[in-house]
Protein backbone atom coordinates (compact mmCIF):
# COMPACT_ATOMS: atom_id res chain seq x y z
CA UNK A 1 0.00 0.00 0.00
CA UNK A 2 1.24 3.61 -0.52
CA UNK A 3 1.66 5.25 2.18
CA UNK A 4 1.81 8.68 0.56
CA UNK A 5 -1.31 7.41 -1.38
CA UNK A 6 -2.87 5.13 1.25
CA UNK A 7 -2.86 2.44 -2.04
CA UNK A 8 -5.58 0.20 -3.00
CA UNK A 9 -7.16 -2.40 -0.31
CA UNK A 10 -9.02 -5.64 -1.38
CA UNK A 11 -10.24 -7.14 2.13
CA UNK A 12 -11.07 -10.83 1.70
CA UNK A 13 -12.58 -12.70 4.15
CA UNK A 14 -9.37 -14.06 5.58
CA UNK A 15 -7.49 -11.78 4.15
CA UNK A 16 -6.08 -8.24 2.67
CA UNK A 17 -4.32 -7.57 -0.12
CA UNK A 18 -2.32 -4.00 -0.31
CA UNK A 19 -1.02 -1.74 -3.00
CA UNK A 20 2.47 -0.34 -1.48
CA UNK A 21 4.60 2.61 -2.35
CA UNK A 22 6.26 5.56 -3.63
CA UNK A 23 9.40 4.83 -5.38
CA UNK A 24 12.50 6.93 -5.17
CA UNK A 25 11.06 9.92 -3.12
CA UNK A 26 13.16 11.44 -0.16
CA UNK A 27 10.51 10.28 2.57
CA UNK A 28 10.55 6.52 1.61
CA UNK A 29 12.19 5.02 4.39
CA UNK A 30 10.02 7.05 6.89
CA UNK A 31 6.36 5.77 4.80
CA UNK A 32 7.94 2.57 4.85
CA UNK A 33 8.50 2.87 8.83
CA UNK A 34 4.74 3.84 9.49
CA UNK A 35 3.41 1.60 7.30
CA UNK A 36 5.15 -1.58 9.08
CA UNK A 37 3.96 0.38 12.29
CA UNK A 38 0.86 0.13 11.21
CA UNK A 39 0.55 -3.12 9.92
CA UNK A 40 1.74 -4.53 13.11
CA UNK A 41 -1.81 -3.55 14.43
CA UNK A 42 -3.40 -5.70 12.20
CA UNK A 43 -4.68 -8.85 14.06
CA UNK A 44 -2.43 -11.60 13.48
CA UNK A 45 -5.17 -14.26 12.19
CA UNK A 46 -5.71 -11.98 9.19
CA UNK A 47 -3.09 -12.71 6.54
CA UNK A 48 -1.23 -9.91 4.69
CA UNK A 49 -0.61 -10.12 0.90
CA UNK A 50 1.40 -7.17 -0.16
CA UNK A 51 0.71 -6.22 -4.63
CA UNK A 52 3.17 -4.05 -5.77
CA UNK A 53 3.02 -1.47 -8.00
CA UNK A 54 4.34 2.03 -9.68
CA UNK A 55 4.60 3.69 -6.52
CA UNK A 56 6.73 0.76 -5.12
CA UNK A 57 8.75 0.21 -8.65
CA UNK A 58 8.43 3.22 -10.05
CA UNK A 59 6.78 3.23 -13.48
CA UNK A 60 9.39 1.99 -15.63
CA UNK A 61 10.83 -0.66 -13.12
CA UNK A 62 14.35 -1.27 -13.04
CA UNK A 63 16.05 -4.47 -11.00
CA UNK A 64 17.32 -2.39 -8.25
CA UNK A 65 13.34 -1.08 -7.67
CA UNK A 66 12.48 -4.58 -7.62
CA UNK A 67 15.33 -5.99 -5.27
CA UNK A 68 14.65 -3.65 -2.91
CA UNK A 69 10.34 -4.04 -3.03
CA UNK A 70 11.40 -7.54 -2.49
CA UNK A 71 13.72 -7.01 0.02
CA UNK A 72 11.63 -5.01 1.94
CA UNK A 73 7.95 -6.70 1.25
CA UNK A 74 8.50 -9.94 -0.10
CA UNK A 75 8.30 -11.20 -3.39
CA UNK A 76 7.07 -8.88 -6.17
CA UNK A 77 4.92 -11.95 -7.62
CA UNK A 78 3.61 -14.96 -6.51
CA UNK A 79 0.82 -17.10 -6.28
CA UNK A 80 -1.10 -18.98 -2.73
CA UNK A 81 -3.80 -21.46 -1.83
CA UNK A 82 -6.97 -20.75 0.45
CA UNK A 83 -9.50 -22.87 0.59
CA UNK A 84 -9.37 -24.36 -3.01
CA UNK A 85 -8.72 -21.16 -4.42
CA UNK A 86 -5.83 -20.21 -6.58
CA UNK A 87 -4.50 -16.45 -6.26
CA UNK A 88 -1.91 -15.11 -8.62
CA UNK A 89 -0.09 -12.03 -7.70
CA UNK A 90 1.18 -10.13 -10.93
CA UNK A 91 3.96 -7.43 -11.18
CA UNK A 92 2.03 -5.65 -13.67
CA UNK A 93 4.57 -2.72 -14.21
CA UNK A 94 6.34 -5.30 -16.20
CA UNK A 95 3.22 -5.48 -18.27
CA UNK A 96 3.44 -1.47 -18.58
CA UNK A 97 7.09 -0.71 -19.29
CA UNK A 98 9.49 -3.44 -18.83
CA UNK A 99 12.29 -1.71 -21.08
CA UNK A 100 15.03 -1.37 -18.26
CA UNK A 101 14.45 -5.23 -17.03
CA UNK A 102 13.46 -7.47 -19.86
CA UNK A 103 14.98 -10.54 -18.50
CA UNK A 104 12.68 -10.15 -15.34
CA UNK A 105 9.90 -10.05 -17.04
CA UNK A 106 10.91 -12.82 -19.14
CA UNK A 107 10.89 -15.06 -15.69
CA UNK A 108 7.46 -13.77 -14.72
CA UNK A 109 6.04 -14.69 -18.04
CA UNK A 110 7.55 -18.02 -17.88
CA UNK A 111 6.11 -18.24 -14.40
CA UNK A 112 2.58 -16.97 -15.30
CA UNK A 113 2.24 -19.56 -18.04
CA UNK A 114 3.25 -22.08 -15.50
CA UNK A 115 0.88 -20.98 -12.92
CA UNK A 116 -2.04 -20.75 -15.80
CA UNK A 117 -1.77 -24.14 -16.95
CA UNK A 118 -2.56 -25.44 -13.08
CA UNK A 119 -5.73 -23.05 -13.13
CA UNK A 120 -6.37 -24.65 -16.60
CA UNK A 121 -6.24 -28.13 -15.71
CA UNK A 122 -9.40 -27.24 -12.96
CA UNK A 123 -7.23 -28.67 -10.41
CA UNK A 124 -8.93 -25.66 -8.27
CA UNK A 125 -12.44 -24.17 -7.76
CA UNK A 126 -11.57 -20.18 -8.67
CA UNK A 127 -8.66 -18.51 -9.96
CA UNK A 128 -8.48 -15.29 -8.89
CA UNK A 129 -5.56 -12.31 -10.08
CA UNK A 130 -4.49 -9.40 -8.25
CA UNK A 131 -2.28 -6.74 -9.75
CA UNK A 132 -1.74 -2.91 -9.59
CA UNK A 133 -2.71 -1.80 -13.31
CA UNK A 134 -5.73 -2.40 -14.19
CA UNK A 135 -6.42 -4.30 -17.79
CA UNK A 136 -9.16 -1.86 -18.41
CA UNK A 137 -11.05 0.74 -16.59
CA UNK A 138 -14.66 -0.01 -18.72
CA UNK A 139 -14.19 -2.13 -21.90
CA UNK A 140 -11.26 -3.97 -23.39
CA UNK A 141 -11.49 -2.20 -26.19
CA UNK A 142 -11.23 1.42 -24.33
CA UNK A 143 -8.40 3.51 -25.32
CA UNK A 144 -4.83 3.09 -23.62
CA UNK A 145 -4.34 5.62 -20.83
CA UNK A 146 -2.38 6.48 -18.16
CA UNK A 147 -4.10 3.99 -15.82
CA UNK A 148 -4.83 0.69 -18.05
CA UNK A 149 -2.57 -1.40 -20.03
CA UNK A 150 -2.11 -0.82 -23.63
CA UNK A 151 -4.67 -2.37 -26.15
CA UNK A 152 -2.33 -4.79 -27.28
CA UNK A 153 -0.69 -6.02 -23.83
CA UNK A 154 -4.55 -6.10 -22.42
CA UNK A 155 -6.11 -7.83 -25.18
CA UNK A 156 -3.12 -10.87 -24.92
CA UNK A 157 -2.77 -10.89 -21.21
CA UNK A 158 -6.98 -11.07 -21.01
CA UNK A 159 -7.30 -14.05 -23.72
CA UNK A 160 -4.22 -16.07 -21.32
CA UNK A 161 -6.31 -15.35 -18.14
CA UNK A 162 -9.62 -16.30 -20.07
CA UNK A 163 -8.28 -19.47 -21.67
CA UNK A 164 -7.49 -20.31 -18.41
CA UNK A 165 -10.96 -19.92 -16.49
CA UNK A 166 -9.70 -16.80 -14.17
CA UNK A 167 -12.86 -15.73 -13.33
CA UNK A 168 -11.59 -11.96 -11.87
CA UNK A 169 -8.56 -9.76 -11.57
CA UNK A 170 -9.04 -7.24 -8.80
CA UNK A 171 -6.49 -4.33 -9.27
CA UNK A 172 -6.32 -0.63 -7.66
CA UNK A 173 -3.85 2.49 -9.48
CA UNK A 174 -6.95 4.31 -10.69
CA UNK A 175 -8.01 6.03 -7.10
CA UNK A 176 -11.67 5.08 -8.27
CA UNK A 177 -14.04 2.49 -8.61
CA UNK A 178 -14.52 1.29 -11.84
CA UNK A 179 -14.36 -2.04 -14.18
CA UNK A 180 -16.67 -4.03 -16.48
CA UNK A 181 -16.42 -8.03 -18.05
CA UNK A 182 -14.58 -9.60 -21.04
CA UNK A 183 -15.89 -12.99 -21.84
CA UNK A 184 -16.33 -14.43 -18.05
CA UNK A 185 -13.56 -12.39 -16.72
CA UNK A 186 -14.59 -9.75 -14.06
CA UNK A 187 -12.44 -6.55 -14.15
CA UNK A 188 -12.95 -4.86 -10.30
CA UNK A 189 -10.78 -1.44 -10.11
CA UNK A 190 -11.28 -0.24 -6.61
CA UNK A 191 -10.88 3.20 -5.37
CA UNK A 192 -8.31 3.70 -2.64
CA UNK A 193 -8.70 4.06 1.23
CA UNK A 194 -6.93 7.08 1.11
CA UNK A 195 -6.74 9.44 -1.68
CA UNK A 196 -9.37 10.02 -3.87
CA UNK A 197 -9.28 10.91 -7.47
CA UNK A 198 -13.04 10.80 -7.88
CA UNK A 199 -16.50 11.42 -6.26
CA UNK A 200 -15.79 7.66 -4.11
CA UNK A 201 -15.56 7.71 -0.60
CA UNK A 202 -12.43 6.39 1.60
CA UNK A 203 -13.08 2.75 1.63
CA UNK A 204 -12.33 -1.05 0.86
CA UNK A 205 -14.02 -3.70 -1.47
CA UNK A 206 -14.75 -6.70 0.51
CA UNK A 207 -14.42 -10.15 -1.88
CA UNK A 208 -16.50 -12.92 -0.48
CA UNK A 209 -15.92 -16.42 -2.46
CA UNK A 210 -17.89 -19.39 -1.71
CA UNK A 211 -17.68 -22.65 -4.09
CA UNK A 212 -20.06 -21.22 -6.48
CA UNK A 213 -19.45 -17.46 -6.90
CA UNK A 214 -17.32 -14.70 -6.42
CA UNK A 215 -19.42 -11.55 -5.17
CA UNK A 216 -17.33 -8.41 -4.39
CA UNK A 217 -18.78 -5.04 -2.90
CA UNK A 218 -17.10 -1.77 -1.96
CA UNK A 219 -18.04 0.10 1.42
CA UNK A 220 -16.65 3.52 2.57
CA UNK A 221 -14.93 3.43 5.87
CA UNK A 222 -18.10 5.37 7.63
CA UNK A 223 -20.70 2.47 6.35
CA UNK A 224 -18.41 -0.24 7.93
CA UNK A 225 -17.57 1.70 11.08
CA UNK A 226 -21.49 2.44 11.39
CA UNK A 227 -22.98 -1.19 10.40
CA UNK A 228 -20.57 -3.10 8.89
CA UNK A 229 -21.28 -5.72 5.96
CA UNK A 230 -24.21 -6.52 4.66
CA UNK A 231 -26.25 -9.90 6.19
CA UNK A 232 -26.09 -11.37 2.47
CA UNK A 233 -22.30 -11.66 2.70
CA UNK A 234 -21.99 -12.51 5.76
CA UNK A 235 -24.28 -15.49 4.81
CA UNK A 236 -22.07 -16.23 2.16
CA UNK A 237 -19.02 -16.11 4.31
CA UNK A 238 -20.49 -18.92 6.78
CA UNK A 239 -21.08 -21.48 3.09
Amino acid sequence: MSSAEAGDVFHRARGRTLDAFSSGTPWRKEQTKDLQQVLKAVDQDIPLVLVSGNHDLGNVPTAETVEEFCQTWGDDYFSFWVGGVLFLVLNSQFFYDASKCPALKQAQDHWLDQQLSIAQQKRCQHAIVFQHIPLFLQSIDEDDDYFNLTKAVRKELADKLTGAGIRAVFSGHYHRNAGGTYQDLDMVVSSAIGCQLGRDTHGLRVVVITAEKVVHRYYSLEELSKRGIDEDLKELMKE
